[in-house]
C-alpha cells in the first residue's frame, strides 16, 4: 500500500467498529497549530494563555466572555469558528456523521456555520478513508473533485479538468508568457507536460505527486477518469448512508419517463431542472454540462416507492468562468431514499 495525502488528518484519527471516524486530541491539536490560532508575537496574553490551554486539553469548553476578552476581534472571530466547527465534531459520532450533520442543519439555515474549507477538509478526509487502500492513481486524482475546486478546458469535445489552484500559480508564474494566456483561457488540455493529463497509462505517476496537485483529467463520456468517477460515487453513496447503487455515465439522456435527477453542483441543478420542466438550454447550457449519468439503486425497497426501479439521472457542469466546484453532499440528501 502507497501512502498519499498524508496532510489530510487521516492518520489522526481513531476508527471505530463500524468504519467511522473518531476524533483524537491529536487530530484537535492540528488545527491548533494553523497559521490562524497559533500565537505570533503581537498576540494579547489571554489569546497565548487559551491556546496553551486548549493544546493541554483540546476538548475543554470555551465560553463567549473569554472570546470577547481577546484584544484582537479578527483572533476572536478566527477562535469562534474553530470553535464551532471542534463542538460539531465532539457533539457527533464520528467524522462522517459530523459532515452529514453539517449540511443537514444547513438545509434549515440556509447556510453551513462553518467555513466551505472546514467542510472540504472533512470531505478529503471521509474519502482518504473510503480509498485508504486505493493503488489506482487515476482514481485517487477524480477523488480530488470532492475536495477541491476545477478549472475546466473544452476542446475538440474534450472535456479536461485541472487543479484550479495550480492552474492560478502557474498563470502568476507564466504571466505574459503564452503559457499563460493559455491557462487563463482554461486551455490547460493543451499545456502538454506544464500539466500533464493522467489517464490509466500513466497512473502511476499520481503517487509521490499526489500534493502537488499538477495533473490534469479527462472527464468525456467514454474514458477512463469518468468511470472512475461514477465508480467514486457510488462508493460515496454506499460509506455515508449505506446504499448500494450502481452508475454510469452517459452520452445523452432520452428518457421520456424522466422522474429524478441531481446536481452535483450548482449549475448543474439548474440546467437539469431547466431541462426536466421541458425547456430547450441554450448553446452555451448544454456547453457547460461536463458528463451526464444514470444511477440506479441495487436494493429496490431502498428506494423510493414512488419513484422504485426508475432511474435517477446526474450531471456536472461548470460556470461561466470554467470552474466546477462539486458539491458531493447532493448525494446524500438528494436521492429518493427511502424513508423508515
Amino acid at each position: 500500500m502507497r501512502p498519499f495525502w498524508i496532510h489530510s488528518g487521516l492518520s489522526l484519527l481513531d476508527v471505530d467498529a463500524n468504519g467511522g471516524l473518531v476524533v483524537t486530541d491529536e487530530f484537535l491539536r492540528a488545527y491548533l497549530s494553523r497559521a490562524e490560532l497559533a500565537p505570533i508575537e503581537d498576540s494579547c496574553p489571554k489569546e497565548c494563555a487559551l491556546h496553551a490551554r486548549l493544546v493541554r486539553a483540546p476538548r475543554d469548553a470555551v465560553d463567549a466572555h473569554e472570546l470577547a476578552g481577546l484584544a484582537d476581534p479578527d483572533s476572536a472571530e478566527n477562535w469562534r469558528l474553530f470553535l464551532r466547527f471542534r463542538d460539531r465534531l465532539l457533539a457527533a459520532p464520528s467524522l462522517q456523521a459530523a459532515y452529514y450533520a453539517l449540511f443537514a442543519d444547513a438545509a434549515t439555515t440556509g447556510r453551513i456555520d462553518v467555513p466551505p474549507l472546514f467542510a472540504d477538509q472533512l470531505a478529503q478526509i471521509i474519502v482518504h478513508h473510503l480509498l485508504a487502500d486505493c493503488e489506482d492513481g487515476l482514481l485517487l486524482r477524480v477523488a480530488e473533485l470532492w475536495f477541491r475546486e476545477q478549472r475546466v478546458s473544452l476542446e475538440g469535445g474534450r472535456v479536461v479538468l485541472a487543479d484550479s489552484e495550480t492552474v492560478e500559480d502557474r498563470i502568476d508564474q507564466s504571466s505574459g508568457s503564452d503559457l499563460g494566456r493559455l491557462l487563463a483561457r482554461g486551455g490547460v488540455a493543451s499545456a502538454g507536460a506544464e500539466v500533464e493529463v493522467l489517464d490509466a497509462g500513466n497512473a502511476e505517476q499520481y503517487f509521490g505527486r499526489d500534493e502537488k496537485h499538477d495533473h490534469a483529467i479527462e472527464l468525456t463520456h467514454g474514458r477512463e477518469a469518468a468511470s472512475r468517477f461514477a465508480q467514486l460515487i457510488a462508493l460515496w453513496v454506499g460509506h455515508l448512508i449505506g446504499v448500494r447503487v450502481r452508475v454510469r455515465t452517459l452520452a445523452s439522456i432520452e428518457d421520456a419517463r424522466w422522474s429524478w435527477h441531481v446536481g452535483l453542483d450548482p449549475q448543474s441543478t439548474r440546467l437539469l431542472d431547466k431541462l426536466y420542466a421541458g425547456n430547450e438550454l441554450a448553446p452555451d447550457e448544454h456547453k457547460r454540462i461536463l458528463l451526464l449519468m444514470r444511477l440506479d439503486f441495487e436494493r429496490i425497497e431502498e428506494q423510493d416507492q414512488a419513484v422504485a426501479g426508475k432511474p435517477v439521472y446526474m450531471a456536472i457542469a461548470c460556470d461561466d468562468e470554467q470552474q466546477l466546484r462539486l458539491k458531493p453532499q447532493n448525494l446524500l440528501f438528494n436521492l429518493p431514499i427511502a424513508r423508515q
